[in-house]
């Protein structure tokens, strides 16, 4: 909706900033209307930036107040658009650790690793040691990659850089020490 100052046009609003605000035709624009319609348009603002980094992935709510944070929303604003977004089911800390997770373990990631990444991307210990849990076994998956790349010190080095734990490393380890032996 566009709105005139002293006849003159001054700026297109969202219409729901103006039904917050109480604005109408012919009503003076006083400060404490313009404080209401300024803070309207604040959270309107958080939340369009919060819809936009929504459409592109998911976001914990960590990752996603910090998004909104480096674009400027003021705290109180944050903590709204935050709780309205958990509120209708498009941030949800639990769900993003499991996808991420197997999406992760899918793409050859050890345990390490995984746990790394959430804790970086905001989710809690708690999520993340029941979103690592409900993956297959680590030496499982170590074990379709030990088939596919061969039993050698070079498949050990790259298990060991995509965070597989050392338990899982000792059988592959230890195969490859007999191996020498013999």
């Amino acid at each position: 909706m566009e709105i005139d100052l002293d006849e003159r046009p001054w700026r297109v609003v969202p219409t729901e900033a103006v039904f917050v605000a109480r604005l109408s035709v012919g009503t003076a624009l006083d400060r404490a209307t313009a404080r209401t319609l300024g803070r309207e348009l604040r959270r309107l603002r958080a939340q369009a930036q919060a819809l936009r980094a929504l459409r592109a992935r998911d976001h914990t709510v960590a990752s996603l107040e910090q998004r909104l944070k480096d674009r400027g929303a003021a705290p109180g604003v944050r903590r709204e658009t935050l709780e309205a977004a958990q509120r209708a089911g498009l941030v949800d800390d639990q769900r993003f650790a499991r996808t991420r997770a197997m999406l992760l373990a899918t793409r050859g990631a050890g345990n390490h690793l995984i746990a790394d990444d959430l804790e970086r991307q905001g989710v809690s210990d708690d999520e993340i040691r029941v979103a690592v849990e409900r993956l297959e076994a680590e030496s499982v998956r170590a074990g379709r990659i030990i088939e596919a790349r061969g039993s050698t010190a070079k498949t050990a080095r790259y298990l060991a850089s995509k965070g597989f734990s050392e338990e899982t490393l000792e059988s592959l380890v230890a195969d490859l020490s007999a191996d020498a032996i013999d």
